[in-house]
């Protein structure tokens, strides 16, 4: 199913949210603390997006490890990498400049890899993000866990997903739009007949909503679980710490 759309996967984004999926990414990132030298596992990368914010923040990770589950989402994020490497490479050699940093694009690279068994090892990364990807995965549970495991003491877990907003007025718009707009649309858009875009927005009204995912991680180990409401509820950024 996310084969069949990856190709227009970020554009329907991009339409969809009206172009604030970008904006609840960037908090993510600033909601992870990142710091110098940072190990940073992107779970469910999808297309890379939010992989690719992560590899510019300041201070700077030393690596950004995007996983995915499907590998013609990997694709796009590659080409993606790979533009972006040689756009820093055209600059510089404009600039006749010696990079003293590595480049941004240098420091992602992807993986194919399910979020409930990460090839990763115990205690390697500083910080796991997941933006919403955790309602598709067969086990929430186990993708904890695993989180947990990968990560190192102190380490930072940052979830973002969507939410059914609690507004009445807000909560009946974006019922409408989600359940009846956003899927005829996505669907001409990608020109897709799997069915993801009917999918998609059912998957966030059967999913945990935004307490019991936080009850999910706190069962899971993590401490000082908390959430942030963002664009009136539809989505939420939970972050929490490896004890």
């Amino acid at each position: 199913m996310f084969a069949a759309i990856a190709g227009s996967y970020d554009l329907n984004n991009r339409l969809h949210s009206l172009w604030q999926d970008q904006a609840w990414r960037r908090i993510a990132v600033r909601s992870a603390d990142c710091r110098a030298g940072d190990v940073v596992v992107d779970v469910a990368c999808g297309t890379g997006d939010l992989s690719r914010l992560f590899a510019t923040a300041k201070p700077a990770p030393s690596v950004v490890i995007g996983i995915d589950y499907t590998r013609e989402m990997l694709d796009v994020a590659e080409v993606a990498r790979q533009r972006s490497e040689r756009t820093e490479r055209s600059v510089r050699d404009q600039q006749n400049a010696t990079p003293s940093v590595a480049s941004v694009a240098s420091q992602i690279s992807y993986i194919e890899g399910d979020a409930q068994r990460l090839p990763l090892a115990d205690s390697s990364a500083d910080i796991i993000s997941i933006a919403f990807g955790i309602r598709n995965v067969q086990s929430p549970p186990e993708a904890l866990a695993e989180f947990y495991r990968v990560l190192k003491p102190g380490g930072r877990l940052v979830i973002l997903e969507f939410d059914t907003p609690t507004i009445p007025v807000v909560k009946q718009l974006s019922t409408f739009y989600t359940g009846w707009v956003m899927p005829r649309t996505a669907t001409l858009i990608a020109g897709d007949s799997s069915g993801a875009y009917k999918y998609l927005p059912a998957s966030v009204a059967t999913f945990m909503n935004q307490h019991q995912l936080q009850a999910a991680i706190t069962k899971a180990g993590f401490a000082e679980a908390s959430r942030k409401s963002l664009s009136l509820g539809v989505c939420i950024c939970h972050r929490a710490v490896k004890r």
